[in-house]
């Protein structure tokens, strides 16, 4: 049970700029909450329609106790529903990803078409309505072949995000890609550990080789922290993309997103071990390979980076208060060759590393932040993203909490209001 007043508590001693109270990390209680407070009321990042290239393949996500599935339509269109027949309640589609033709019950085997609508339910009678039980839509939107969804009633507003993105990550072309890898991996440890983790680089230098062999570590083009070869080659790189036409300043996100174009190492153009392209053929219509990388982040749920040979998302998905699901995906252009254009190793080895040094590190911080003599503790000026995560998050939970408390005094006054006067 959420004790709502417990959560209001620790909400009004948070101090920002540091670090959650210890029951944000632990509790199952706190993790009930997340998935209603976030997970249910944000738009979440679930593929790249490269996943469902073909009418009747699907992904399927699993947010807290409810599924949906995504799904390429007939059309070409990608639809989303609740992964539950309106029958009584099975889950449809069981595998986490495949295709199907029709969406068929495996418990009564009802039939649905790709869009939704119930074509078949043996043995009910004559006057059962077909068009009335068709599967319950989830809100979709696709970004530049990147599918986000929400299963809200009423989503928040994404329409300012697509906008400020797009032109960063258009010219990559993310929807005409194919996957060349994909892995999962579960991390012990809370989900905004997983997120925190991903949105510094203070851990980098002690844990991370061969991230860091072409990762520039700085987060800002002008971070007080950069020496004069970085200085130098920031005015270079960003000379080369205001000729390409690449927008490359931080985009004004706030505390819901970040999307800024950063340079490699000088000399490096991509995640590989000693920096050379991943993928021979470049993405979209690019002609120029060494073009740095957009680095794309969206609350609460996915990282991105958007390179001139490839693209790597990131989707992090809760599944307990101590345990989280990790998806990494590797695209490439749509006609790369395998064996001819890349290989999977080279393609994939720097980021596989350092997902698992990632994973280490937070359970190990999980660990830490279930001791009783954990303490929030303040973020180093280099950790200003992680700022902006936690006081997202918890002003999210603060308007979920609050309209709760309202509702219940709007139930509780219009009950008193109908009692009978004596």
């Amino acid at each position: 049970m959420i004790d709502f007043a417990h959560v209001r508590a620790l909400l009004e001693a948070r101090r920002s700029g540091c670090s959650l109270a210890g029951d944000f990390y632990t509790a199952p209680a706190m993790h009930e909450l997340d998935i209603e407070a976030v997970f249910s009321n944000e738009w979440l990042f679930a593929c790249n329609v490269a996943e469902i290239p073909h009418a009747g393949d699907y992904v399927t996500l699993e947010i807290g106790k409810t599924s949906v599935v995504v799904v390429r339509d007939k059309d070409g269109g990608v639809n989303a529903f609740f992964n539950t027949c309106r029958h009584r309640g099975s889950v449809i589609c069981i595998e986490a990803q495949g295709h199907a033709k029709r969406l068929v019950c495996p418990y009564h085997q009802w039939v649905y078409e790709l869009d939704g609508s119930l074509l078949s339910a043996r043995q009910m009678p004559a006057d059962f309505d077909r068009r009335e039980h068709g599967l319950r839509p989830v809100h979709v939107e696709v970004i530049c072949g990147m599918v986000y969804i929400c299963i809200a009633d009423t989503p928040p507003d994404i329409a300012r995000f697509k906008a400020a993105v797009t032109p960063y990550i258009a010219p990559h072309r993310p929807d005409r890609t194919k996957v060349a890898y994909s892995e999962t991996i579960v991390e012990d440890a809370n989900w905004k550990l997983v997120i925190e983790n991903n949105r510094e680089c203070y851990h980098c230098v002690g844990n991370h080789p061969e991230l860091l062999a072409t990762l520039i570590e700085f987060a800002l083009p002008d971070d007080p922290r950069a020496n004069r070869d970085f200085q130098l080659l920031m005015q270079e790189k960003t000379a080369l993309w205001d000729r390409l036409g690449l927008p490359h300043l931080p985009a004004d996100g706030g505390t819901e997103f970040r999307c800024i174009r950063l340079p490699f190492h000088r000399g490096a153009v991509s995640f590989t071990w000693d920096g050379r392209p991943a993928c021979k053929k470049l993405l979209g219509d690019m002609t120029e390979p060494d073009i740095g990388s957009v680095r794309m982040f969206r609350v609460p749920n996915n990282w991105n980076h958007f390179l001139s040979d490839h693209i790597i998302h990131f989707r992090v998905l809760p599944l307990s208060a101590t345990q989280t699901a990790l998806k990494t995906t590797w695209l490439v252009h749509e006609d790369a060759v395998e064996g001819v254009d890349y290989d999977i190793e080279t393609l994939t080895q720097v980021w596989r590393a350092t997902n698992v040094q990632d994973a280490t590190l937070v359970a190990h911080n999980q660990r830490g932040v279930k001791s009783k003599g954990y303490r929030p503790g303040p973020y180093a000026p280099s950790e200003f993203m992680l700022n902006h995560f936690t006081d997202w998050y918890a002003g999210k939970l603060a308007a979920y909490v609050d309209g709760l408390r309202a509702d219940s005094v709007a139930a509780n006054c219009a009950s008193a209001c109908s009692l009978p006067t004596w």
